[in-house]
């Protein structure tokens, strides 16, 4: 019985052992993406708005 623990004392220890190393992690940069959009679309909508609702009362 006391070889059964000293054997799964010896084999835990031996297991942590290899969880890291000493080199430096590689940690990567995150991915950003961004959307192109020009600087006339916000005000396109309005106008095309302003248009229709011009329309609709003439």
């Amino acid at each position: 019985m006391k070889k059964l623990v000293l054997a799964a004392a010896l084999t835990a220890a031996a297991s942590t052992a290899y969880a890291g190393s000493l080199a430096e992690p590689v940690v990567e940069a995150p991915v950003v993406v961004q959307e192109a959009e020009s600087s006339s679309s916000g005000v396109l909508l309005p106008i095309l708005l302003l248009i229709i609702v011009a329309a609709a009362i003439s």
